[in-house]
């Protein structure tokens, strides 16, 4: 218990009980909850957005949504996107990215990033309608944490200090295998072979993100972490789309 509300904790906003404050080696045991605490995310946007689908379209209940999501974290993975796209977009070398990426600044390519990736959310998500919606808004959240265990899995972490060094001390390669387990059953239980697609998509997404990170900076930051949260989330709503409006339903 201890390890998920670490999880918990280092993933939403949602304040604990000061008893229940994990310490360091819960937070670092706490990896393999992270696909948990996504779905518990993706629970509840789909919920707020049955209710408000009463009161409102589905244009407006999607942006809903989308605020919903970067809320819940409280913009850590968007800022996080932001810098990424600052210090990737630069075109410098290696040090001079990382340099670029520690300024708390943000660039006009960071606002660039920031836009098109919530507009193409938006719009993505306010194309998926009937059935097929909740899966997908249980989806989105939940691709985007499983994307932070692959890329911890795979990719050294390049900076000396930092919160994310504890949860990477504690990484397996495992962790890569226990994302795209959780990926696939809840993709084939939630979505049936479209969910089973997005799953497997999300997955292959997340290694492509985490390939370019490497060539990049040979390794992980925490910015790196929040871009591919962000950009991965975008690809279970992107195949229930292009499936729908393809005529594959």
């Amino acid at each position: 218990m201890k390890r998920f509300l670490a999880a918990l904790q280092f993933l939403t906003i949602l304040p604990l009980p000061r008893g229940l404050s994990p310490d360091e080696r819960a937070l670092g045991g706490s990896i393999p909850f992270f696909p948990v605490v996504g779905l518990g995310i993706g629970a509840a946007v789909a919920l707020m957005d049955w209710g408000l689908g009463f009161l409102f379209p589905v244009g407006v209940t999607s942006v809903f949504a989308v605020i919903l999501l970067i809320a819940v974290s409280g913009g850590l993975h968007t800022d996080g996107l932001a810098d990424t796209a600052d210090g990737f977009f630069s075109s410098r070398p290696r040090e001079r990215i990382l340099e670029i990426m520690r300024d708390s600044r943000t660039g006009p390519m960071g606002v660039a990033a920031i836009v098109c990736v919530v507009a193409l959310k938006i719009a993505l998500i306010a194309s998926v309608s009937g059935p097929w919606r909740w899966w997908v808004l249980l989806m989105t959240p939940l691709a985007g944490r499983c994307a932070l265990l692959i890329q911890m899995a795979l990719l050294p972490y390049v900076r000396p200090e930092g919160l994310v060094g504890i949860f990477h001390r504690n990484r397996s390669r495992s962790h890569a295998l226990w994302a795209l387990t959780f990926l696939i059953a809840a993709g084939g239980l939630a979505g049936g072979v479209s969910g089973l697609i997005a799953g497997v998509g999300s997955f292959l997404f997340a290694l492509l993100f985490t390939a370019c990170v490497r060539r990049r900076i040979g390794g992980l930051t925490g910015d790196t972490l929040g871009a591919a949260c962000e950009l991965t989330e975008l690809v279970p709503a992107l195949v229930a789309s292009a499936w729908l409006y393809g005529g594959g339903a």
